[in-house]
């Protein structure tokens, strides 16, 4: 769930006392106009002034004005972990499909083929339009070019291909997960996932250097951990030494976190007694996981849909990439007094 953001977290973030605080964002004098401005900064960015939760209303579909009924393709790529059984992705395809059935639109779903051109079976002039989710070859992105057919991408951009895309906000949200960490005290971390496996994981790995600099705490990053080994975390923690343990390992998702956790207990090392864990998504609930950024799946699918239908009215704008912000969740009782402290 989420935690009020305290007047002592502010106060270490910014480096002040909590009553400088205190006047700052009551708009009490005692502070001069630079601190103030550097405080309501620091609140902001830790989501003290974040808004109550507005009601839903995915039940109402954005409806175009001037769109023929037709069939959109569903494109899944041949990736073991992107499919329809995943905890991420599964709900990003029931947000799609959900929203093209309140528009009366025909909905085919492919699997990315290894080889012939995607679309050999297929009548391209019968398909309105298209929506891939997650990572799709190149290749297959040029054959669709090649169609002309309205296309948005999911959680996934490609220079050789423009288009309009839906992402997580991945670089706000991890900045907004290590200012948290940051302003608790922490001031060692190591950053757990392949960087190149996804874009989605490089803007995290920004997000987290970003982080780190703007705070003046120097990168001490173990390059195993975010390299090629990276990408089968099992393979990852046959080579890895555990050599100085940082304070934070910041997974680059929550199934990484989950794994390193089962494997560093098996090397004795306890989470949160001994480190602590945070990772992304929100899809594991039965670690230690102190820290996660929980993405409303189904919404994005939904985004894409709406996305999708605007381009077939206006088919001549320049593409867009909307960034769906997430919500950092805080699990104060998997944290541990930072060693700095």
């Amino acid at each position: 769930m989420r935690k009020k953001v305290t007047l002592q977290e502010i106060a270490d973030l910014v480096g002040v006392s909590k009553f400088a605080v205190s006047r700052a964002l009551s708009a009490k004098p005692g502070v001069s106009p630079q601190t103030r401005e550097t405080i309501l900064k620091a609140a902001g960015q830790l989501g003290y002034f974040k808004q109550p939760e507005q009601a839903s209303s995915k039940s109402e579909a954005w409806r175009p004005h001037n769109v023929e009924k037709g069939t959109i393709v569903v494109l899944f790529p041949n990736v073991r972990y992107q499919n329809r059984e995943s905890m991420y992705w599964g709900p990003v395809f029931e947000g799609i499909t959900a929203r093209l059935n309140q528009n009366g639109m025909d909905i085919l779903t492919v699997t990315e083929p290894s080889g012939d051109n995607l679309f050999s079976l297929l009548n391209p002039g019968a398909i309105r339009g298209i929506i891939t989710i997650g990572a799709v070859s190149t290749q297959i992105l040029l054959d669709i070019g090649e169609l002309h057919i309205p296309t948005v991408m999911v959680d996934h951009d490609d220079p050789a291909f423009r288009c309009d895309t839906v992402f997580v906000d991945n670089f706000h949200d991890m900045r907004q997960l290590m200012i948290r960490m940051i302003s608790k005290g922490y001031r060692s971390f190591q950053f757990v996932g392949h960087v190149q496996d996804a874009l989605s994981f490089q803007l995290r790995w920004l997000a987290f250097k970003a982080a780190l600099e703007e705070h003046d705490i120097p990168l001490a990053q173990e390059p195993l951990l975010i390299g090629p080994y990276a990408y089968d975390m099992y393979e990852m923690m046959h080579h890895y030494t555990v050599e100085e343990l940082p304070e934070v390992f910041v997974c680059a998702h929550d199934a990484n976190a989950s794994y390193l956790i089962i494997e560093l207990a098996k090397r004795g090392i306890r989470v949160p007694e001994d480190c602590v864990v945070t990772g992304f998504d929100n899809t594991v609930q039965d670690q230690p996981i102190m820290a996660t950024v929980h993405t409303d799946k189904e919404w994005i699918g939904i985004r894409a849909v709406d996305q999708l239908l605007w381009r077939l009215e206006y088919p001549d704008g320049s593409p867009e990439r909307k960034l769906i912000s997430g919500e950092l969740i805080m699990r104060e009782q998997y944290g541990r007094k930072p060693v700095s402290q």
